[in-house]
């Protein structure tokens, strides 16, 4: 939902009626976060699956994509939870046929969780055309404008993380 940034409180505007394009650009990213986490709840309701096996999903197919083995304490790193979870999480993909446990390659003691080729075709039909639609307006940018967006997000992400850490200081 697009608004015209004057929804009548005078909060995007200044006392002199000229937009205020920093709040103006803080609603635009709210409003692009709260159109990301209604399309990333529809897609886990559509797959029947929770947040952090999505996540699991999506990391294992990248590993994969990259031509690496991921080890259970490699997505249990990467998720930030327990081996035990982790093990609790695999087992859950493995029953609904999203990911298969297979022998290391270099280590006979260890397994390797691999996602099927049935997940990887699941969240591209799932996830295909939004990320085309993403993707061509990204391509639209210019490289100036590129270079814009890329700087702001940074700047927000260093932002978001100077605060967590300034939490974890106290």
């Amino acid at each position: 939902m697009r608004s015209t940034g004057n929804e009548g409180s005078g909060y995007w505007y200044g006392p002199d009626g000229q937009l205020d394009y920093s709040a103006a650009v803080l609603k635009s990213l709210r409003e692009y976060r709260a159109a990301e986490t209604t399309v990333r709840r529809s897609t886990r309701d559509s797959m029947g699956m929770g947040e952090t096996d999505i996540l699991a999903l999506r990391y294992l197919l990248r590993v994969q994509a990259a031509g690496e083995a991921t080890a259970p304490k490699d997505l249990s790193r990467f998720l930030g939870i327990t081996s035990a979870s982790t093990t609790t999480l695999i087992d859950r993909l493995v029953r609904s046929g999203h990911v298969r446990r297979e022998a290391h390659p270099t280590d006979r003691r260890s397994v390797v969780v691999v996602p099927t080729v049935e997940s990887d075709k699941e969240v591209r039909v799932t996830l295909g055309a939004m990320h085309r639609r993403m993707m061509a307006v990204a391509e639209g940018l210019s490289a100036d404008e590129a270079h814009v967006v890329i700087d702001f997000l940074q700047r927000m992400t260093d932002a978001l993380q100077d605060v967590d850490d300034g939490r974890s200081q106290k």
